[in-house]
Formats: C-alpha cells, sequence, structure tokens
C-alpha cells in the first residue's frame, strides 16, 4: 500500500505508529510523505501536539527509499518552580529496516579475561570512523578542524583492549547497530559531556546513511527559586520524562566542582535544609544516591537498559601527566603512553561506582575515565567554542575520543 498525505502549516503535528509505536515530529513547511507499509501494520492519523512543557522540539531523519530508519531527537522542558536543573535529554528513536548478512557480524575477540575499559592507544591509519567536515551534527565547539587545528594525528587512534588471546574490540558499523536498535529509543541524560557523546554517536550513523534528512533544535533550562538558583539533591521530579526507553545513558560529574563565576548555582538544598555550599563529593554521593533510588523504583530490567556515562577527565595540569611545565592541553599531540595515567583517578570515580556498587537492579557503568585519561591530546584546547580566550581541555575534539565511547557501547549491545 502506498499513501500520499500533504499536511499544511496549520497541521503542525504528525504522528505515524507503526506497529502501535508513536513517531512525533513537527512540520515548519507544507510537506508529502510516501508512506508504502503492509497496511496491517501501518496506521496514519493526526495527532494534537503536545503541551509546550513537555513536548519543546523534535528532529526526524528519513531514508530516501522506503522506511528505511528514522531517527527521531526530542528535548524536553522540565518545568517546575521548586527545583534548579541544567541538564540536557537527548533521545534517538531508530526504525525499520533489515540490513540483511551485515546484522550476522559477531563481536571483537573478547574472551573472558578481556577488559574493554584497560589497554592503550594504537595509531590506526583507518581511523577516524567518519569525516567530521561532512557531518552537520559537530557543533563549533567540538569541530576543531573546523576551528583551525592544524593536526589531525588525534583522530588517527584506536582504543586496543587489555586481555589474554588478542583481546579486541569491534570496529562499529552504524547498520549493524541501527538494526539491533530497531524500534528502539535511547535517551542521553546529561551535561554537555553527553552531548559530546551524542554528536559523536550522530556522526558516526550519518556516515551509514549520509543522505538522510534532518533538522534539529535544541534548550536547555535553568530553573530558578525566589532565593536564586537552587541545586536540590533530594529532587529528581524530571524522572517521568525517563519512563519507557530502551536504553538510558546518564551522565554527571562535569560542574559539580565549579566554583565562582561558573558555579552554576547559588545554594544547595537538601530536605527542607537550604546551604550556601557544602562538600561538592558529599553533594555528589547525595545526588547520585538520589538518582540511584529513581533507578530501583522505576527501572525494569526486562524492558530498558541503564548505562551511567563515566567520569570524564580534564588535562589542565601537565604534572598529572608527567610534563609539569605544561599548564593546559594546549600542544599535545600524542596520548600518554602505557595504560596507566601517571595522576591517578579523580576521586569523583570512588563516589560513583561506590554508589552503583550498592544498586540491585543492573545498571552498566562505561567506565571510560581512564582510557580519556591517557588522551591528554583530544581536546579542542583554542579550537573550541571560545578560542583563544576560553581553553577547553574538558570537551572533546569530534571526531575523537567519545568516538571509542560509543564503539565500546556498541560491543556491549551486540
Amino acid at each position: 500500500m502506498t499513501m500520499k498525505v500533504r499536511l499544511s502549516r496549520t497541521q503542525p503535528t504528525l504522528c505515524v505508529s507503526l506497529d502501535h509505536e508513536p513517531l512525533w515530529f513537527s512540520l515548519t513547511h507544507p510537506t508529502t510523505l510516501n508512506l508504502t507499509q503492509n497496511p496491517n501494520s501501518l496506521s496514519l492519523s493526526l495527532c494534537k501536539k503536545k503541551k509546550k512543557k513537555n513536548l519543546l522540539c523534535c528532529y526526524v531523519a528519513v531514508r530516501k527509499m522506503g522506511w528505511g530508519w528514522w531517527i527521531q531527537r526530542q528535548c524536553s522542558r522540565w518545568a517546575s518552580s521548586h527545583s534548579f536543573r541544567r541538564i540536557l535529554v537527548l533521545t534517538l528513536m531508530v526504525w525499520g529496516g533489515t540490513w540483511g548478512a551485515e546484522a550476522a557480524q559477531g563481536r571483537g575477540n573478547r574472551g573472558s579475561g578481556c577488559d574493554l575499559f584497560r589497554g592503550s592507544w594504537v595509531a590506526d591509519q583507518s581511523y577516524p570512523l567518519y569525516n567530521s567536515s561532512t557531518c552537520p551534527f559537530v557543533e563549533r565547539e567540538f569541530a576543531c578542524l573546523r576551528n583551525g587545528r592544524p593536526d589531525l594525528a588525534f583522530a588517527k587512534y584506536r582504543w586496543q583492549p587489555l586481555g589474554a588471546g588478542g583481546c579486541s574490540l569491534s570496529r562499529f558499523n552504524g547498520r549493524v547497530f541501527l538494526e539491533r536498535m530497531r524500534g528502539k529509543t535511547i535517551m542521553f541524560v546529561g551535561d554537555s559531556l553527553s552531548r559530546n557523546q551524542w554528536q559523536s554517536l550522530t556522526c558516526m550513523l550519518h556516515s551509514a546513511a549520509p543522505d538522510a534528512k534532518y533538522n534539529i533544535t535544541r534548550q536547555v533550562d535553568v530553573v530558578r527559586e525566589p532565593v536564586g538558583r537552587v541545586l536540590k539533591l533530594d529532587s529528581i521530579q524530571g524522572g517521568k520524562l525517563w519512563m519507557g526507553i530502551d536504553m538510558l545513558i546518564f551522565n554527571t560529574w562535569h560542574w559539580w566542582n565549579r566554583r565562582g563565576p561558573s558555579q552554576p548555582w547559588d545554594y544547595i538544598q537538601e530536605g527542607k535544609q537550604i546551604y550556601k555550599d557544602m562538600d561538592r563529593m558529599v553533594a555528589f554521593e547525595k545526588a547520585l544516591t538520589t538518582w540511584a533510588g529513581w533507578v530501583e523504583a522505576n527501572i525494569d530490567p526486562a524492558k530498558s537498559k541503564v548505562f551511567f556515562q563515566g567520569i570524564s577527565p580534564s588535562h589542565y595540569n601537565g604534572t598529572l601527566w608527567g610534563e609539569p611545565s605544561a599548564k593546559s592541553c594546549l600542544g599535545q599531540k600524542q596520548p600518554v603512553p602505557g595504560s596507566t595515567y601517571p595522576g591517578g583517578l579523580p576521586p569523583a570515580v570512588a563516589v560513583l561506582k561506590g554508589v552503583l556498587s550498592k544498586i540491585k537492579k543492573p545498571v552498566v557503568l562505561l567506565d571510560i575515565t581512564n582510557l580519556s585519561l591517557l588522551r591528554k591530546d583530544g581536546h579542542p584546547s583554542i579550537y573550541g567554542l571560545g578560542g583563544r580566550t576560553a581553553m577547553d581541555c574538558s570537551h572533546w575534539c569530534l571526531a575523537g575520543v567519545p568516538d571509542t565511547w560509543n564503539e565500546i557501547l556498541y560491543n556491549l549491545i551486540l
């Protein structure tokens, strides 16, 4: 059955239900859709636009041939007069499509002694996995080459895990990933490091389907109390947006140790008590414990997989990697050799692992801290959003290190 539908500006939202799973997107101009599908599994209906505070923006990429695959990005506003939030919510939905024998490709060599998160970086001229200059999803703050970074060597490294018997990762295959996640949703919940990983994943998928159409909007809200910006350690009201997602990938830490003008809150609240400040590790642990309680109460392991992106490190102190003269990541062109970072792990790692160890529901830690610590060369430095006026040794160039985070995620779900 082939169906053509033309919608005008007066009908701003379309809902397509494929096997009873809805796909929402906003129309910004008159659109004609060609829908070809078995009539027993396809229904088409117009839907009312959701309340603004629940649905803020949508993104759809449509494969030109048939249904193929669909990607949706949904940004949601958390409106509450009682809490402060600075969290980005990104949703990836994969729809339809069959990719034949590619989906049957096996994993890399992963014996019982293989640790995907311990290893070293090796030069590999077959990397990066995509051309960042042709990926429309890379924003300026991560687009190091577009911003003038003169070297490309940082993108030509492959992560080699430790383990007996030639432990290795399967190379990321976008079509296999789409088939594996067909009909499922992936949501990234976190800060700009989540956005770093999200944009990496969309570029990796875009390289598998470069002719897909797309449109993107994003908004992040900060909600204030009358007293000012308040960080609530025991509030997780926005968790209702995470319900029903097939794969959740959480992240937090980047802002917890900020002080002065860059601190994104004025007060910290626990229960009815409001503090001007408290030990940041204590606050971090309390907030993670609140999140862990939400996981215990709301996650059905048979329906949802939960991942936590480990602590993504910064490189502002060369003493920690054996180069005391370096005051930042500027000019770094090679990873730290070997598999051990001289400066050790950030204290937040122990806090995170301590909370995760107490959760009874299955939560997989994407333990990317050590492998990322070794990549002092992977940051934007002066080739980020702020240029020479804002040294960035916290985020990561794309293509780059977050691609490996996603390659490991890919191997874990194969």
